[in-house]
């Protein structure tokens, strides 16, 4: 059965490869979810219940299990074909997840049931991106994490990126566009639970080959604007003011 919809744009035979590649594991992946574990405030939940929305080829599953130690693991992809590579993955690294064919504006996943939910480079690909972050603060328990890691705008509509990756062009945002969304819903952050990575694959313009030759410097933080924005965001305590 096919789960892809208008709801959520296929990425191109690239970008299909690009997914299963050892950059994108390993210069993608791996940072993102190390950089999310570093922007937790509190202690991060005993023995979690992992959702992974948007779990595309299972290559996140083995850093999810490091880093979070999850009692139960489970992957959401809307594609059927990764589905099935998810599953050889999950064989492959001798690990038991649970698969869900399901768009994530329509998440078949009960209330209140996840203590971490894991969105890494999904949003930008989703066209209902209001409807997919009312159901992923559905899912989450009171008190549960949305860890949210997504490109911007500023990296999203770029030659390159337009050229080798298909995205819905109308939906997509700014740092700040992701952030207020965020908010809006009724997540909670603050600045310290928050990060601005400036990667090199991020600035798709040059991909900092300068900076790298050390023919210019880098711009800070505040005089850039910004290709990636990572958050730790809490859905509030039932009760809490």
């Amino acid at each position: 059965m096919n789960y892809l919809s208008e709801h959520y744009v296929e990425e191109t035979r690239f970008g299909f490869w690009f997914l299963r590649s050892y950059t994108w594991q390993h210069h993608v992946l791996r940072v993102a979810i190390n950089d999310l574990r570093s922007l937790f405030s509190e202690p991060l939940p005993s023995h979690p219940v992992l959702l992974d929305a948007g779990c595309g080829q299972g290559k996140s599953f083995q850093y999810l299990h490091q880093t979070f130690a999850p009692q139960r693991l489970i992957g959401v992809d809307a594609d059927p074909h990764s589905l099935a590579l998810s599953s050889e993955e999950a064989v492959r690294q001798g690990m038991d997840v649970e698969l869900i064919g399901s768009d994530c504006a329509t998440l078949a996943v009960p209330d209140a049931s996840v203590d971490l939910l894991f969105c890494h480079q999904t949003f930008h690909h989703l066209v209902e991106q209001d409807k997919a972050l009312a159901e992923f603060y559905r899912v989450l328990k009171p008190g549960g994490y949305l860890l949210f890691a997504e490109s911007t705008e500023a990296y999203i509509d770029t030659w390159v990126i337009r050229w080798l990756f298909r995205h819905p062009m109308h939906v997509q945002k700014s740092a700040a566009g992701y952030l207020e969304m965020l908010r809006r819903e009724g997540f909670e952050f603050e600045a310290q639970n928050v990060s601005y990575p400036y990667l090199w694959w991020s600035r798709a313009k040059d991909f900092g080959l300068l900076e790298r030759l050390r023919l210019r410097r880098p711009k800070p933080f505040g005089e850039r604007e910004e290709t990636l924005v990572n958050v730790v965001a809490r859905k509030p305590l039932e009760g809490a003011v």
